[in-house]
């Protein structure tokens, strides 16, 4: 991915600004592997994540002007992506049944420290995650790969607190079975 400095960083706002279709091209082509991969994360299909991006790039475009140069551009595109796949559950979350359990149950656990996913490639345990169902998925990846705490994902997914934690308890007991699954595949093929 090319860089930017910050002189040709404000060229390219600039013209994003004033809908230079060049400046956007330019924007989108810096940009567009990286969001791609992460609207995929949040979406049950490549389907869905090409709506996503493409409705998230058009949010960058139509909000680009209120852009203040808090953190880096890229952070501040991805965060738009993130919202724009949250809104997306948001409007298919009625279909969707949410399982709450009793709190006592959703004290997070030393998953990621499990000696069976450092063995396993990253892009195994990303279509695993991938498999996930949508209530799951959404609050594992705003959990994991986002860093927001259970109060936050729960503001932004409209859920309690002990819903966002037993979805997370149960999207990573779900990986742990699969993980497992798919290790007894590979040690049977070697």
């Amino acid at each position: 991915m090319e860089s930017l400095n910050e002189e040709s960083e404000d060229i390219l706002i600039r013209g994003c600004i004033e809908w230079d279709r060049q400046a956007q091209n330019r924007l989108y082509n810096l940009f567009s592997a990286q969001m791609f991969a992460v609207c995929f994360k949040y979406s049950s299909s490549r389907e869905e994540a090409e709506d996503t991006f493409h409705e998230g790039f058009m949010k960058v475009f139509e909000n680009i002007k209120n852009y203040k140069k808090a953190g880096p551009l890229g952070a501040w595109i991805r965060r738009i992506m993130v919202n724009t796949a949250i809104e997306k559950y948001r409007k298919n979350s009625h279909m969707i049944v949410v399982v709450s359990i009793d709190d006592n149950q959703n004290e997070p656990s030393n998953y990621f420290s499990n000696n069976v996913l450092s063995r396993m490639e990253t892009e195994d345990l990303m279509l695993l995650i991938q498999k996930l169902p949508p209530q799951y998925k959404m609050v594992f990846n705003l959990y994991e790969f986002e860093g927001l705490k259970h109060h936050e994902i729960a503001k932004k997914l409209r859920i309690s607190e002990g819903t966002s934690k037993s979805n997370l308890s149960r999207a990573r007991a779900i990986l742990q079975q699969a993980v497992k699954e798919n290790m007894k595949e590979w040690e049977q093929a070697v």
